[in-house]
């Protein structure tokens, strides 16, 4: 749990200096990092799309996870998270204005920051070892990604430190399971389905191109290596 807590201290961070200097920037250079960082989200994606053995794995699984997504409204439980927060919390949410800043801060950081092999490969060695250091070097971009974030979205992007502890910390407690279960294809798979959800965040959130329920697509991480797992039962992998 070393390397979450590293990674929530630098969110936090991040995200207050962020909110101080944001007020100090022009909206045009808000827009044009947060811009910058899309451009970079998308292109990390695409470089862990790159890294599957077959494509139509990951094509599967984003289509069973899609439905599966659609079919329990993770995309809008989240969006009522946030708006649960900035209610309890800040207390000025309008429930006619649609998504507010504060959601789509949230919604955006706390999937952005949980989606990645790193995520899942650090996660699994320092519950496992204790060696903390893929978390740290992920800490370290998560703390300027937030920094930029909650300068044009605001505080709603500190909130998730919250999805960090549960989701990252959660992955750190069962890593010693994890790691019996999913073998190196299996995690290929899984970074290249997770690569196209990182380019659906650059194209919904942060490039503004087209609206993605990116989330209802988070099912997608745990189908990719059950198709895998299920492929070499029958020798066909």
């Amino acid at each position: 749990m070393t390397g979450t807590l590293i990674n929530i201290v630098t969110v936090l961070l991040g995200s207050l200096i962020g909110i101080r200097v944001g007020s100090c920037l022009p909206e045009r250079v808000r827009q044009t990092v947060i811009a910058g960082l899309g451009l970079f989200t998308m292109s990390i994606g695409l470089q862990m799309f790159f890294k599957t053995q077959n494509s139509l794995i990951v094509l599967g699984s984003l289509l069973f996870g899609s439905l599966l997504g659609e079919w329990w409204h993770i995309e809008d439980g989240l969006q009522r998270l946030g708006a649960w927060l900035e209610q309890r919390f800040i207390g000025n949410i309008d429930a006619d204005a649609g998504e507010s800043r504060f959601v789509r801060g949230f919604l955006t950081a706390s999937t952005l920051f949980c989606v990645g092999p790193m995520t899942i490969l650090g996660s699994i060695q320092d519950g496992l070892t204790g060696d903390y250091s893929l978390l740290a070097i992920k800490a370290i971009l998560d703390g300027f990604a937030s920094l930029a974030f909650a300068s044009s979205l605001g505080i709603g992007v500190a909130f998730s430190s919250l999805v960090i502890l549960v989701y990252q910390g959660g992955l750190s407690l069962l890593a010693a399971q994890a790691q019996a279960l999913v073998n190196e294809p299996m995690m290929l798979e899984m970074t290249a389905a997770g690569g196209v959800l990182l380019v659906g965040i650059a194209f919904s959130s942060l490039l503004e191109i087209k609206k993605i329920r990116v989330g209802n697509f988070l099912p997608a991480l745990i189908i990719a290596p059950l198709i895998v797992a299920i492929l070499q039962k029958f020798g066909i992998m």
